[in-house]
């Protein structure tokens, strides 16, 4: 995640919405004040690579009186996906209130697919690869959830200014960066993508079974923001 003094924003990162290529992206125009999270190591040498800010101010751990950002001094390590509502427990009001806070949200049976292949990559060699429809109806898929709906809402209700769409990313993402003034074109690395090599449409991967589980798991989603199957 991303606290941008610079161009008051905070950018809260779900999982496997391009959240890491945004968060890349978007590090390339932050100060030395704003806090950048850590990402994996191969994506931290993606950022680095293209010169962009690296993880900053995000550990806290020796309260300071310099953290004027926070609604108290106090012991805080700010992590990749926290959710809404830690960072609203932390940040100060004014920040909270006058930042503006945006996310991105993605089909969920996409999204599913994508985590499924991102999964499955880093099992060990010897370790038996599970079937898509067995990936479906184990207890991993619910982690995003946690790491979707869960951050940019508290207590059921969306707590953002704006929740952008994977599916209008490119359209989105001009529209924020014409939002908070950034002054050139925000354009996203390509990090992650190797992971998955079928890019089919979903539809054409997932049997009748499959979409109905993941529908009814992501039924809230799938009403909020008019997704079909």
């Amino acid at each position: 995640m991303i606290v941008s003094h610079k161009y008051k924003f905070i950018f809260f990162k779900t999982a496997k919405t391009a959240g890491t290529s945004i968060e890349i992206a978007l590090s390339k125009f932050c100060g030395e004040d704003d806090l950048i999270t850590p990402i994996i190591e191969e994506d931290e040498v993606l950022r680095n690579k293209l010169g962009y800010r690296g993880p900053q101010n995000y550990d806290l751990s020796s309260a300071s009186d310099d953290n004027n950002f926070l609604k108290e001094q106090q012991p805080i390590k700010f992590y990749n996906h926290i959710s809404a509502r830690e960072v609203k427990n932390w940040l100060s009001e004014e920040i909270w209130n006058q930042y503006f806070k945006f996310c991105f949200e993605r089909n969920p049976w996409d999204r599913v697919i994508s985590c499924y292949h991102y999964y499955i990559s880093y099992l060990p060699p010897d370790e038996e690869i599970p079937s898509l429809s067995d990936f479906i109806n184990s207890d991993i898929i619910g982690g995003l959830r946690k790491w979707g709906f869960d951050i940019y809402t508290i207590n059921g209700e969306v707590v953002v200014n704006k929740v952008c769409l994977y599916e209008n990313l490119q359209e989105d993402m001009e529209n924020i960066r014409l939002k908070l003034d950034i002054p050139e074109k925000i354009t996203l690395p390509q990090a992650k993508r190797q992971h998955r090599k079928n890019r089919n449409h979903y539809s054409e991967t997932l049997n009748q079974q499959d979409q109905e589980v993941i529908a009814k798991l992501f039924e809230t989603e799938i009403k909020l923001f008019g997704y079909k199957y």
